[in-house]
């Protein structure tokens, strides 16, 4: 199973990038957990100045915008 962060304070594209994740895992029947950070001391510990960003298993993998189908779909596959 994949295990997703999604790092942000709640703005809308953070929300985006989590609905986003989730609703590709689905069609590609891929199980995932995911988490939605917005503890700002949390997401200073990963080093992260943009948001929203994506971790995946504990490897930040993308920062600063909404993830394209692409990208989600190639850390699903991986």
């Amino acid at each position: 199973m994949k295990e997703f962060k999604v790092l942000g304070m709640g703005c809308s594209k953070c929300a985006k990038t989590v609905e986003s994740i989730e609703r590709i895992a689905a069609e590609l029947g891929t199980d995932i957990q995911i988490e939605k950070i917005e503890d700002i001391q949390q997401i200073i510990g990963f080093g992260v100045m943009s948001t929203p960003a994506v971790v995946l298993n504990n490897l930040v993998v993308h920062t600063g915008s909404i993830p394209h189908r692409e990208q989600i779909e190639q850390w699903l596959k991986s």
